[in-house]
């Protein structure tokens, strides 16, 4: 039944188009009916044969032209419907008609490439973009259909031009997107061996957002790889700066390169100031392991305890149950056991990281959403059973 409510929207748009155009007319010119090739291709469409009537309609473009905003919402329902095929031959036969407006031949080309989108011929698509593009016709539009499949193609210069014409169409900032497109270049340096190539291209994306935290940590990374260890420290820190609910990607990093300097007392230090601006459990998990290591298992799992009634979190309990296992025995250390396995039960699968935009949850962390593709949107779940 919905489906059906969708196929009568043509026929409502017609109707009253018909209708406004003949209390526009003087009243001298007699009112023009509703061609009864409309009605038979609806016929057609009710009765599931699409394909007669993308016929009958292709007919009445022929016509009289101006029926074609009936065309555009029969090809967009097409494609809404995952017929891609049929919109494409819908749209293809629009901007063949010599009797179109040059606004008229413009969203045709628009629906056109979307249509080719959507059916993954890129290249297709690509070309009507561009075209649109350099005549100043639905700049904004194609721009956007562009970036994206510059980033499935992995296009990233491609993506970054597109950007800035986007933006200066727009006015509105890209900087945060192509400081992005600058991470994926360096990335691919880096694979390639080429570690001086990441360093600029990681140094652009600074430059376009201060507050990419992707670049940060990818700078780290280079400079850890290359043993300049203070540096990749410096680099990390910056994370902390830029947008805190990243730090528990950095965590662990931090904790590597002061092993590295053999700075326990720097990286304590350190530990203990992120406490006191960032309440999520990484940075106190990570200080209960210090002091285990440096004091032994009672002493890091009193300081998890006391931490824990002010912050409670099932990752700290399930640590803070292995840290008193050894502390026990008998029956009591045969609950501890079964908590153990409920804590852990409760965890057992749950997602790590969230996109702030759509709520997509998964296990790794993705700096473009896989679903609403929004860039640095997925970060890392806060709460009892997250950060």
């Amino acid at each position: 039944m919905l489906e059906l409510l969708w196929l009568l929207l043509p026929v409502a748009a017609a109707s009253g188009w018909y209708a406004g155009r003949r209390r526009r007319e003087p009243a001298r010119a007699p009112a023009r009916p509703v061609p009864t090739e409309y009605f038979k291709g609806l016929n057609y469409l009710l009765n599931e044969q699409p394909d007669k009537a993308i016929e009958v309609f292709v007919r009445m473009v022929e016509v009289d032209s101006e029926t074609v905003e009936t065309h555009f919402a029969l090809g967009h329902l097409f494609r809404r419907r995952g017929e891609v095929d049929r919109a494409i031959r819908i749209h293809q036969n629009l901007i063949a008609r010599p009797t179109l407006t040059p606004e008229q031949r413009a969203q045709a080309l628009l629906a056109l490439g979307e249509d080719y989108m959507r059916a993954g011929l890129f290249d297709r698509a690509e070309n009507l973009f561009a075209e649109l593009v350099e005549s100043g016709a639905h700049t904004v539009p194609a721009l956007r259909h562009l970036i994206d499949i510059y980033q499935q193609e992995k296009d990233w210069e491609k993506a970054i031009d597109a950007c800035r014409r986007l933006q200066a169409a727009t006015g509105r900032s890209m900087a945060p997107v192509i400081a992005h497109y600058h991470c994926e270049m360096a990335e691919q340096a880096r694979r390639a061996g080429d570690p001086a190539r990441a360093r600029q291209l990681l140094r652009r994306a600074l430059s376009q957002d201060p507050a990419c935290v992707r670049a940060s940590i990818l700078l780290g990374d280079l400079e850890a790889g290359s043993g300049n260890l203070r540096a990749a420290l410096k680099a990390w820190r910056r994370v902390l700066e830029q947008d805190v609910e990243y730090l528990p990607e950095i965590v662990e990093r931090v904790a590597s390169a002061h092993r590295g300097l053999d700075d326990p007392e720097g990286y304590e230090r350190w530990l203990r100031e992120v406490m006191r601006r960032y309440e999520g459990i990484s940075p106190m998990l990570a200080l209960a392991e210090h002091l285990r290591q440096r004091a032994g298992d009672r002493a890091a799992a009193d300081f998890l305890a006391d931490q824990l009634r002010r912050r409670p979190s099932v990752r700290g309990l399930a640590r803070l149950i292995d840290l008193r296992l050894d502390q026990t025995s008998g029956e009591a250390r045969e609950q501890m056991l079964i908590l153990r396995d409920l804590v852990g039960k409760l965890l057992e699968g749950r997602p790590v990281y969230k996109c702030r935009v759509c709520g997509f949850e998964g296990k790794q962390l993705h700096w473009q959403c896989p679903s609403c593709k929004g860039w640095s949107t997925v970060k890392p779940i806060r709460g009892v059973e997250g950060e």
